[in-house]
C-alpha cells in the first residue's frame, strides 16, 4: 500500500472543485481511502509520499490525441491544413512500422506524464502497436478507430475491438470510429453503424472542425455532419465528436439530446485557423465537453495546462464576456469530463474504490503562490514545471523529473531520432 499524506487533496463535488487537508491511501490499482489523517497507520503501509504541502488531484484526461504522429513535431509548421496533410503529415506517416509506432509512442507518453496525465482517448491505426507501447509502460490508453475511405479492410475493426479491449492487463481500451465524414464513404459509413448496433457501442469522430468540412456535407447530403450521422443512427448508442468547432445550434440542440460528448482542441484549432469551438454555448445546453490536444504535429506540444488557459479565455474572448467557463468549470472537463467520454468513469476523481490515476502537483513554485485559490491557480497559472509526481493504475510512472516506465528516457530519445534520420529526413 501506498500513503498520500501531510498535503491538500482535490476533490470534484456538485458545486464544484474543493481542496482539503486530507491524506490518500492506494492499494494495488484502486483508492482505498481518501479522508481526515488516521492515526498510527505508518507500519501498514509499503511506501509512505510525504506531499510536504503539496497537491494531489486526479490525473489529465487528455480526450483527444494521435500520439504516434509526434515525429511530425516542427517538421512542417505554418501551413495551410490542406497542404499540410497532403505534403508532410500522409508522405511521412506512410514511413510508419509498428516499431516506429512503438517507440514514438513511448516518446508521447513520456511527455503526458510529464503533464500529469494519465490516460489518453488516441486515434490512429497501427492499434496493436500503440497498445503495447501502453501497456509496456503501464499508461491508460483508449483506443478510437480511425474507419475512413483509404483502410485496407474495414473488417480490421471489429478484430482489434474484440483483440484490444482490455488488452494490457485492462490498461487499454477500444472504442468504435470514423475519421471523418469527408473520409469515409457511406457503405463504410453504414459498416461503422452496424457495428455499433451490434456491440452497442458509442461512435466518435473527428466533427465540424472547419467550416468547409461542414459546407462540403452540406453539398453532399443536405445536412450538416451530426444531423447527417445521427440519421444513419452513427450516435444511437452515445459518443460525440473530435473539435466541434462549427457547431450549428441545431447540432447543439442534437449532441444535448441524444447526451453526446464534445471534445475540444483549442492550441490545434487556433495554429490551424479552424476557428474556435463554442464551448461555453454547448455547456450552456448540458452538454459535457472534455479538452484535447490533438497531436503534436498539429499543436505542438501534448500539454494540458496550455489547452485549460485556452479553453477558458477563447470563450471570454467569443462570448465577449468574462465570466464565460470559469476556471472552476474547465478544471473539470479536463480531469472528469475527459474520464468520463472515454468510458473511464472509475477514473473520474479521488474517493475510495476509484482507480488510482492521480498527479502531485508542486505549490513550492512561485507560479502557485499565493495559495488564495488552487483550482484556478492551475488553469490560470499552472504549467508542467508544477508537476511532481503521476501515477497511473496505482504505479508511479514519473516522480521528481525520472520516467518509471521499464525503459530510459534517453533511450525512448535516441530510437525516435534513429526513425527520423534514416526514414524522414535522410
Amino acid at each position: 500500500m501506498i500513503r498520500f499524506y501531510n498535503g491538500k487533496v482535490l476533490y470534484f463535488t456538485r458545486s464544484g472543485p474543493v481542496v482539503a487537508d486530507d491524506e490518500v491511501h492506494v492499494d494495488g490499482e484502486r483508492i482505498v481511502y481518501a479522508g481526515p489523517r488516521k492515526a498510527s497507520e505508518g507500519s501498514c503501509f509499503d511506501r509512505e509520499i510525504d506531499l510536504n504541502g503539496d497537491l494531489l488531484m486526479p490525473g489529465f484526461k487528455n480526450a483527444h490525441t494521435h500520439s504516434p504522429m509526434n515525429f511530425l513535431r516542427s517538421l512542417a509548421d505554418d501551413r495551410p491544413l490542406d497542404l499540410w496533410l497532403r505534403e508532410s503529415c500522409w508522405p511521412n506517416e506512410a514511413k510508419l512500422d509498428d516499431e516506429a509506432v512503438y517507440n514514438i509512442t513511448r516518446l508521447s507518453i513520456l511527455e503526458y506524464l510529464s503533464s500529469g496525465t494519465t490516460a489518453v482517448f488516441d486515434m490512429y491505426n497501427h492499434s496493436e502497436a500503440f497498445s503495447r507501447a501502453c501497456a509496456d509502460s503501464g499508461f491508460r490508453a483508449v483506443i478510437c478507430s480511425a474507419m475512413n475511405d483509404f483502410d485496407r479492410d474495414p473488417a480490421d475493426i471489429e478484430r482489434d475491438y474484440l483483440k484490444l479491449n482490455g488488452f494490457g492487463a485492462g490498461l487499454v481500451s477500444y472504442r468504435l470510429g470514423i475519421h471523418a465524414e469527408y473520409t469515409t464513404g457511406l457503405e463504410r459509413l453504414k459498416y461503422m453503424v452496424s457495428l455499433a448496433e451490434k456491440y452497442r457501442e458509442p461512435c466518435w469522430t473527428h466533427l465540424c472542425e472547419t467550416k468547409g468540412e461542414v459546407e462540403g456535407c452540406l453539398s453532399r447530403y443536405g445536412m450538416t455532419p451530426p444531423q447527417f450521422l445521427d440519421s444513419l443512427g452513427f450516435f444511437r448508442f452515445g459518443g460525440g465528436g473530435y473539435h466541434c468547432v462549427w457547431m450549428s445550434d441545431g447540432d447543439i440542440d442534437l449532441f444535448a439530446k441524444k447526451n453526446l460528448h464534445a471534445v475540444t482542441c483549442p492550441s490545434s484549432n487556433l495554429k490551424l485557423s479552424s476557428g474556435i469551438a463554442p464551448v461555453a454555448a454547448m455547456l450552456r445546453a448540458g452538454i459535457s465537453v472534455a479538452i484535447g490536444t490533438d497531436s503534436a504535429a498539429s499543436n505542438n506540444a501534448l500539454d494540458m495546462f496550455r489547452e485549460m488557459y485556452l479553453v477558458s479565455t477563447l470563450q471570454k474572448y467569443l462570448e465577449n464576456d468574462p465570466t464565460a467557463c470559469p476556471a472552476a468549470d474547465v478544471l473539470k472537463m479536463a480531469c472528469v469530463s475527459g474520464a468520463r467520454c472515454m468510458g473511464l468513469d472509475d477514473c473520474d476523481g479521488i474517493a475510495a474504490g476509484k482507480k488510482a490515476d492521480l498527479t502531485v502537483m508542486d505549490l513550492h513554485r512561485p507560479n502557485m503562490r499565493p495559495l488564495n485559490n488552487l483550482p484556478v491557480n492551475l488553469v490560470y497559472a499552472g504549467s508542467k514545471e508544477n508537476v511532481r509526481l503521476t501515477m497511473v493504475n496505482g504505479r508511479v510512472l514519473y516522480e521528481d523529473s525520472r520516467f518509471f516506465i521499464g525503459e530510459e528516457a534517453e533511450s525512448i530519445y535516441e530510437k525516435a531520432e534513429k526513425f527520423m534520420r534514416e526514414k524522414v529526413r535522410s
